[in-house]
């Protein structure tokens, strides 16, 4: 295996981690934990505003998840179709931001308590929902903007 040195890694210009990078690879950090944070601040605030009820599925979580991975789908696609994007506008906004805003693992949790607690449904319920509508949201998301960035492509704007 090659020592990579510290160069960019193909797909997001992002200093690779390798023996000898130093602090090269601190903007990425960096980049990653403020995001992160301000993403945990915007989950926090919706967790908030729409407290769980007992031994029902988490509604709250659930919202935080898909409309999370619908603007990961939505940030992927802007991302790898325009050359030229800041290195450190995927690690902020992707790892960052919206993976400090989805909680899959409190998904998780919450199904657990409710299996111990004796509702075995809700605890799957949980489950199957936030994993489809994960899958379904990304999927979604990354699909339409496609569509929308060719066709302003196809009318002669930048993609």
């Amino acid at each position: 295996m090659a020592d990579r040195g510290g160069t960019e890694a193909a797909d997001s210009g992002v200093p690779v981690p390798s023996s000898g990078t130093g602090g090269r690879l601190w903007p990425a950090v960096a980049a990653v934990a403020a995001g992160g944070m301000l993403g945990a601040l915007a989950r926090h605030a919706v967790l908030v505003a729409l407290p769980q009820a007992p031994a029902t599925v988490d509604w709250a979580t659930f919202l935080v998840n898909v409309t999370g991975c619908a603007l990961i789908g939505v940030l992927m696609e802007v991302i790898t179709r325009r050359p030229g994007t800041h290195p450190l506008l995927r690690p902020f906004l992707g790892v960052g931001v919206l993976g400090g805003y989805t909680t899959f693992s409190a998904s998780v949790t919450d199904a657990t308590a409710a299996l111990t607690a004796g509702h075995p449904r809700v605890a799957l319920l949980s489950l199957a929902a936030n994993l489809a509508g994960a899958l379904v949201a990304v999927w979604a998301a990354s699909t339409a903007t496609a569509a929308l960035l060719d066709r302003v492509a196809a009318r002669g704007g930048t993609s």
